[in-house]
C-alpha cells in the first residue's frame, strides 16, 4: 500500500521532502500557495491554507497531513483533527510554535530555561520592563507571525513599537548576553521514539540564519544538555516530526531556549549530506510513525551557508569545479532581495577549511546586490 503524505505549504522545506519520499515510495502531495511554488514538482493542489474548505479537500486525499510552515490557523488544524484526520504535529503542539507567549508559558511549565519575559499591552508596560534592564535595552517581538528577523526589534523605549501596541499585546524579553547561538534538532514519532542530531552552531546575519557549523564552538557538555532539553520539550509537547530548538549559550555555559520550529529547519540542512538520515527523511518517517533512521555522522565536520537573493545558474559549473565537496541546493525561487534562494553544504575533516570552501561557493553563486 502506498502511503500518502500531504504537506501544507509549497516552500523549500516541502521541496526537499520530495527526494526521500520518492526513495521510500511515499506519495508526497503538496498544497501550494501558487503554481510557481518551490515545491511545485509535488503540488497536487493550489489554494489558501487559511481556507477550511480548501484544506479539508486536500486532507481528504492523503493519509496524514504535515506542514512546510507554522502559519496554518490552529482552528483549521483542530477542525481536521475533529473530523478524524491525522495531523502531525497536532494542534496542541503547533500552537506553541505559532504563539510565542503560549510557547514561553509551556516551556516554563516544563522547567526549561528561557529569557526573562513579559507581555505588554501599553506603553507603561514597555517602559517598566525596560527600566528593569541593566543594559537599557530589551527585545520586543510580535507574539504571532514573526520569523527570520521579522517582528523582532531591540528597543529602549515604548515609542519604538507604538504601532505594534496598537495592534495588540507585544512580547518583551531580556536582551540576552550570549556567546553563541545553537540549535538542537530532534525527531519524535507518535509512539514516543526520539532521536537527536548533534548540536549545531548557527551564525545570524540581519536576524536571519546565515551559516551553520557542525561541530560548533560549544563545549560537548552543552550539547548533552541541549539534547536533554530538546527531548523534554518534544515529549512534553507531544511533538510529532522534526523539532528545532534554537538556543542561546551564556558565558557561564547555561543554555536558554529562544525559539521552536516544529518542522524541518534551516539549521538542519547540513544533515542532508552530513547525517546518515536527513531531517527531511526523518520527518516523513516520524509523521508516518515509522522507525526513525540512524543519525550518526558521515564525516567529522560540516558547514552550510545560505544563498540570499537569487542563484546564478551561469556560475554553477564553476562553483562545482572549484571543489568537488561542494553540494548546492537551489530552492527554485525567483530572485528577491534578502530571500533565501538556496544553500551550499560541504562536509569534511576541518570545520574552518570546509566553511571557507562553502563561503567561496556562495560568493560566486549569489546574485550581486540581492543578498
Amino acid at each position: 500500500m502506498t502511503h500518502r503524505v500531504g504537506v501544507i505549504g509549497g516552500g523549500q522545506l516541502a521541496r526537499m521532502m520530495i527526494p526521500p519520499a520518492l526513495e521510500m515510495g511515499i506519495d508526497l502531495r503538496v498544497l501550494a500557495e501558487t503554481d510557481d511554488s518551490s515545491a511545485g514538482l509535488a503540488a497536487t493542489a493550489i489554494g489558501d491554507y487559511r481556507d477550511l474548505a480548501t484544506v479539508r479537500d486536500f486532507a481528504a486525499e492523503v493519509d496524514v497531513v504535515t506542514f512546510d510552515h507554522e502559519h496554518v490557523p490552529v482552528e483549521i488544524v483542530e477542525a481536521l483533527e475533529a473530523s478524524g484526520v491525522a495531523v502531525h504535529p497536532g494542534s496542541h503542539a503547533l500552537t506553541c510554535a505559532q504563539d510565542k507567549a503560549v510557547m514561553r508559558r509551556r516551556l516554563a511549565e516544563l522547567d526549561i530555561g528561557i529569557p526573562q519575559w513579559s507581555m505588554a499591552t501599553n506603553a507603561s508596560d514597555v517602559d517598566a520592563f525596560v527600566a528593569q534592564s541593566a543594559s537599557g535595552e530589551v527585545v520586543a517581538k510580535t507574539p504571532r507571525g514573526g520569523y527570520d528577523g521579522k517582528g523582532v526589534r531591540v528597543i529602549s523605549q515604548s515609542s519604538e513599537i507604538a504601532e505594534w501596541l496598537l495592534a495588540g499585546p507585544v512580547l518583551l524579553e531580556e536582551k540576552v548576553g550570549f556567546v553563541t547561538e545553537v540549535a538542537q534538532l530532534i525527531a519524535r514519532r507518535p509512539s514516543g521514539q526520539t532521536l537527536a542530531w548533534p548540536l549545531v552552531e548557527t551564525v545570524q546575519k540581519n536576524g536571519v540564519c546565515s551559516e551553520v557549523l557542525v561541530p560548533g564552538s560549544a563545549d560537548p557538555r552543552i550539547g548533552e544538555e541541549a539534547q536533554r532539553m530538546a527531548t523534554r520539550i518534544a515529549d512534553g509537547l507531544e511533538v510529532t516530526g522534526v523539532l528545532a530548538v534554537e538556543m542561546f549559550v551564556l558565558p557561564d555555559g547555561a543554555v536558554l531556549v529562544n525559539e521552536l520550529a516544529m518542522r524541518p529547519h534551516n539549521s538542519g540542512h547540513i544533515f542532508t549530506e552530513l547525517s546518515s538520515t536527513s531531517q527531511f527523511e526523518q520527518h516523513l518517517r516520524a509523521v508516518l510513525d515509522w522507525p526513525l533512521g540512524d543519525v550518526s555522522l558521515r564525516a567529522p565536520s560540516g558547514a552550510m551557508v545560505n544563498i540570499f537573493g537569487g542563484v546564478r545558474h551561469d556560475k554553477m559549473s564553476e562553483a562545482l569545479a572549484r571543489d568537488s565537496r561542494v553540494k548546492v541546493h537551489d530552492y527554485g525561487k525567483s530572485a528577491r532581495h534578502g530571500r533565501k534562494a538556496g544553500h551550499v553544504s560541504v562536509v569534511g575533516e576541518e570545520t574552518k577549511d570546509i566553511l571557507e570552501v562553502a563561503r567561496t561557493a556562495v560568493a560566486s553563486l549569489a546574485l550581486d546586490g540581492l543578498a
